[in-house]
């Protein structure tokens, strides 16, 4: 199966580094350097085995705190498409892409048990579109009444290529980090393993740290139950009495709690060893900076905001909806996404948290990163050191599912 994969948008000038010569669609050779394109593109390698193409300034982490440019090498064919400017497509093999997004998301350094489990869920997210019943939530979507803003980031379909490379979709980063053995060793052991529940494949969604319990899908997307996409206490037995104040104050056991430095700089890109304070944070907002976001976000002036309310939080204790009171109005923010986005520049790292609000500064601590709906990314990387196997991994993110192939 090939897959195509959108790599950077909307170019009025794209600039590719060819590491070997690759052929166009008339049969010109364009040798292994440094080309400006201008127009529309198909490139196909020479030698399938061994080239291979960089783009010196990819986009990653758009929108997130993380966001930043960087150089990455795809295997495979380059399309180039004018969509509103050039649209780079990179057209590769399922267990190649399944292979650099289990390096991308997590570093191929993990545990061979980890990258096994985040092998089978990746293949599954993307092949569940295919086996969804009739009427699955697809895409985004806004519930507006007045004095409200209720609005979730779904799975739309992608009109050029099947899937974009940045966390909208998967981290797909090229072979740029997908060097290790490890890596292609865990998809080759899991070939055609997928997740099913009641012989459907599964949408297996998963965020980097849950906080000590993982979300329910409807918290974060429409307003349906998924079966397997429940709360789960992200560690071993007895599970430990919540409620949500209290969790999220305290410092509660689980996988994904731990700040061993070693351990995290073996699981997480280097990017993302720069979220430090994940599994407990603190953020702090004036009044004035809260109007400020929301005009920038939402459009919206409520003055200078005086209150912030959860009314509604999830199985997590991820808030679902929140109040904002200010001296010009009031409006009611959700679900989880669109509260990270409306109280920060770029996104607080989750929804779950407590205000404390002093003289007109809002304290929030908070707790995990993420929406916290299914896999915990450094919970299971967690386990997987502690010696569970991924049939274990899984089994404890996604109840009731079962390991087979497609139907």
């Amino acid at each position: 199966m090939i897959l195509s994969v959108g790599l950077v948008l909307g170019r009025r000038t794209l600039i590719v580094e060819l590491l070997a010569p690759f052929v166009d669609e008339a049969g010109r050779v364009l040798p292994a350097g440094r080309h400006e394109i201008s127009a529309p593109l198909a490139l196909r390698p020479v030698d399938p085995e061994r080239a291979a193409f960089a783009i010196p300034d990819v986009t990653i982490g758009i929108g997130f705190h993380w966001q930043r440019e960087e150089r990455q090498v795809f295997r495979g064919a380059l399309r180039v498409v004018a969509d509103h400017g050039l649209v780079a497509i990179n057209d590769v093999p399922l267990d190649e892409y399944v292979t650099s997004v289990i390096s991308s998301e997590m570093s191929a350094s993990c545990p061979l048990e980890l990258l096994k489990a985040h092998a089978v869920i990746s293949r599954s997210w993307l092949l569940h579109p295919r086996s969804r019943p009739a009427g699955w939530g697809q895409g985004d979507a806004e519930s507006r009444l007045p004095g409200e803003v209720i609005r979730w980031y779904g799975r739309e379909a992608h009109r050029l290529f099947d899937v974009c490379a940045d966390d909208h979709c998967q981290r797909y980063q090229g072979i740029t980090k997908s060097c290790s053995p490890a890596a292609t060793r865990a998809v080759a052991e899991t070939a055609g393993e997928l997740l099913l529940f009641e012989g459907r494949v599964c949408d297996a969604r998963f965020s980097k740290c849950c906080g000590g319990v993982s979300e329910r899908y409807r918290s974060a997307w429409d307003d349906r139950d998924v079966p397997y996409l429940t709360p789960v206490y992200d560690g071993p037995p007895p599970v430990p009495a919540f409620e949500a104040t209290g969790w999220i104050l305290g410092n509660p056991p689980a996988y994904c709690n731990t700040q061993d430095r070693a351990l995290l700089a073996q699981l997480l890109p280097g990017f993302d060893q720069e979220t430090r304070d994940f599994y407990r944070w603190t953020a702090v907002l004036t009044g004035e900076e809260v109007r400020r976001h929301l005009s920038e976000k939402l459009d919206v002036d409520l003055g200078v905001v005086r209150a912030l309310e959860p009314l509604e939080r999830g199985a997590s204790g991820r808030i679902v909806r929140l109040r904002i009171t200010g001296d010009a109005g009031m409006l009611v923010v959700g679900k989880e996404l669109e509260i990270r986005r409306a109280l920060a520049p770029t996104h607080l790292l989750s929804s779950a948290f407590v205000v404390e609000e002093v003289a007109g500064r809002f304290t929030l601590r908070g707790a995990g990163w993420g929406h916290g709906v299914g896999l915990c990314q450094i919970g299971a990387a967690v386990m997987a050191t502690q010696g569970h196997d991924y049939r274990a991994i899984l089994a404890h993110y996604y109840p009731g599912t079962t390991l087979g192939s497609a139907p």
